[in-house]
């Protein structure tokens, strides 16, 4: 060959391939399989002190459904804006509170990010949510009694709260144009 080969990117196929397996939920014992290597091999790949040739590449990618290209090279960051007043929004039942989603859980990470949007009156009373799960929430402008039921926090634009979203918790405006930005997050 006339150039010399710099070798496989083994962090990023690594990276790559657990990154795959978790989307796809598939354990390492199935992907092996299917891929027909064996699951020592996969488990040397994905932490990174594998030396994979093009052939297992290309029976990896076809066990986790993906491009080739998508195992060998970096992901890139997506750019996404939505604009305000935009994106799916939803409505409490008995609270003037809406909830737009900005940004859904990625398969390599486990939070929602919702933009929160609350007028004076009713609060937005919430049952508990699945175990384990806390709310972040920065308000940004107007006030806010936010938190666990029992012990809300007052807040001011800037202030930020964490709380367990697995109890019964509440948002209430005490402002008109109350609005926050609120991540889910799923231990």
């Amino acid at each position: 060959m006339a150039n010399e080969s710099t070798g496989a990117p083994l962090e990023i196929i690594a990276e790559s391939l657990r990154r795959e397996r978790a989307r796809t939920g598939l354990s390492l014992t199935e992907v092996a399989r299917r891929a027909g290597l064996a699951k020592s091999t996969l488990s040397q790949l994905e932490s990174g002190t594998g030396n994979p040739s093009v052939e297992t590449l290309w029976a990896l990618g076809v066990a986790l459904d993906v491009p080739f290209s998508r195992l060998v090279e970096p992901e890139r960051p997506k750019v996404r804006v939505i604009r305000a007043g935009k994106g799916p929004t939803v409505f409490a039942e008995h609270a003037d509170y809406a909830a737009t989603l900005l940004s859904a859980c990625p398969p390599s990470a486990r939070r929602d990010i919702y933009l929160i949007r609350a007028e004076p009156g009713t609060p937005r009373r919430s049952d508990p949510h699945m175990t384990g799960v806390m709310e972040h929430i920065v308000l940004c402008a107007g006030r806010a009694r936010v938190g666990v039921l029992e012990a809300p926090e007052e807040l001011q634009p800037g202030d930020y709260i964490s709380y367990p979203g697995d109890v019964p918790h509440l948002f209430e405006a005490l402002e008109p144009g109350t609005y926050g930005v609120e991540i889910s997050e799923y231990i």
